[in-house]
């Protein structure tokens, strides 16, 4: 558990080491007309924060405008199905609304229209979402959805399944192409095992409503330019896209032309001795290609998380063979889609259970353009910005705890250019050297007559 009293804000701050900006993040998620997206300086403070906009995650665009949310349902009928998708200006006006994949009747409830997106969605004109040097997202452009849609195959269970669906729509939100994820699930190298684990329980939780998340996609995105697909390697085109099944701890890449599944990570990590090394991923958060312009363009990076997640045999602390991988760790990897060699990681590798890095859920890493990292260590509320080699040069608590669920976690951040928000605030920039905890005491706290030491004799 991590400590119950603790600092917010920004903690640590080196400003000549790192990539200085804005950070945006939505500061409680899942809360109709909570605080919102909040965006903040280097320093921690509020620069703006657009009330009622949900963030599953909240993005700035290359104009400046802001995506989310205006709502969730209500999670007894559809988990984490959000209403809307919305671009809004500086000031909250709707700019640009899409709800229209799905009419639902819900008990007491009129018929509404309803977007189901969760997790993620990309605007076309930049391929991750986060800010790329050259790379802009369109105005009216195309936007990807990753959505849900209840069904049923029985060629995957029984049961009935809420299945996730990546959409593509156009400006207009007329919606232009579509992927279904259980279509492809053969695809995937389940083993018997698993399947039968899949068939008798696939995904049902208590946060479901009752429908089977066997999937659960977290995060899509386009591969954009990239040195594989120009080597000749063509399940590396730039348009194909690339998702996260936290559930089935698979990464995998789509083919956008044939929806077949052209590259794929897990969801095991012991078939050969390259996959050894890597080491079985759990659970993993923002799986995307770093893109063109940034240190390490081409290769894969993601969230470790770790927590407990896949399918397979019943084991002692996962008797019905559900969530039957499990790690109490964390940690951020890099890797080369081609070798399969990784080649950056964090935290350094070190012993199990050190606990340095640990999000059970959610989480991302964002590349920057100075080759440092931004990770969001979502359940604990806590962003850092870390070198090439490890540092932590920025650190910072959200101090927005989510009313309902007693807690300051954050779905995902993102780090974007001053310029992109030319009419915020923009603070000075102000150190904040790293406290040294062995000598920090809360106020008020008795000071001790005296140190008393008792020396072990031998």
């Amino acid at each position: 558990m991590p400590p119950s009293v603790y600092p917010t804000g920004t903690t640590i701050y080196y400003p000549e080491k790192c990539w200085n900006g804005y950070t945006l993040f939505p500061a409680e998620l899942h809360h109709n007309n909570g605080y919102g997206a909040v965006l903040i300086d280097m320093n921690g403070n509020v620069v703006n924060r657009w009330q009622g906009l949900d963030g599953f995650p909240n993005k700035m665009l290359s104009n400046g405008n802001i995506m989310g949310s205006t709502g969730i349902r209500n999670m007894k009928y559809g988990f984490q199905d959000m209403v809307d998708l919305v671009e809004v200006d500086w000031d909250g006006k709707i700019l640009w609304k899409f709800d229209r994949f799905e009419r639902i009747k819900d008990p007491r409830q009129k018929p509404r229209w309803m977007a189901r997106q969760h997790h993620d969605y990309q605007r076309e004109g930049n391929p991750v979402g986060y800010y790329v040097p050259q790379m802009k997202s369109k105005t009216n452009g195309r936007t990807l959805l990753i959505c849900h849609r209840n069904l049923t195959n029985k060629k995957i269970s029984e049961k009935p399944l809420v299945d996730d669906v990546i959409i593509e729509v156009d400006g207009e939100g007329k919606i232009t192409w579509e992927w279904i994820c259980s279509d492809h699930f053969e695809e995937m190298g389940f083993d018997d095992v698993a399947k039968e684990t899949i068939r008798r329980k696939p995904g049902i939780g208590p946060m479901t409503a009752g429908w089977g998340d066997w999937m659960h996609m977290n995060s899509m995105s386009t591969l954009g330019p990239n040195q594989f697909y120009d080597k000749g390697d063509k399940r590396f085109h730039p348009d194909n896209i690339i998702v996260s099944g936290r559930q089935t701890n698979v990464v995998a890449i789509i083919d956008r032309k044939t929806g077949k599944i052209v590259w794929q990570l897990g969801p095991y990590f012991t078939a050969n001795e390259k996959l050894r090394k890597i080491g079985q991923i759990i659970g993993q958060h923002h799986a995307h290609m770093i893109p063109r312009g940034l240190k390490g363009e081409g290769n894969i990076l993601l969230f470790d998380n770790g927590g407990a997640a896949g399918y397979g045999a019943p084991n002692p602390t996962s008797p019905e063979g559900i969530d039957n991988a499990k790690r109490d760790t964390s940690r951020v990897l890099e890797i080369d889609p081609i070798t399969l060699e990784i080649k950056w990681q964090y935290p350094t590798p070190m012993m199990p259970g050190s606990g340095r890095l640990y999000s059970a859920f959610i989480s991302s890493a964002q590349r920057l353009p100075n080759g440092n990292t931004m990770i969001t260590e979502g359940n604990i509320g806590r962003i850092i910005e870390v070198t090439p080699k490890n540092e932590i040069v920025w650190e910072y608590i959200s101090p927005f705890l989510h009313r309902m669920m007693k807690t300051n976690m954050i779905y995902r951040a993102y780090r974007i250019p001053y310029d992109l928000a030319p009419r915020a605030d923009r603070a000075e920039e102000t150190a904040v050297p790293r406290i040294d905890n062995s000598k920090f005491r809360v106020a008020g706290t008795p000071k001790a007559q005296g140190e008393r030491v008792t020396r072990i004799k031998h």
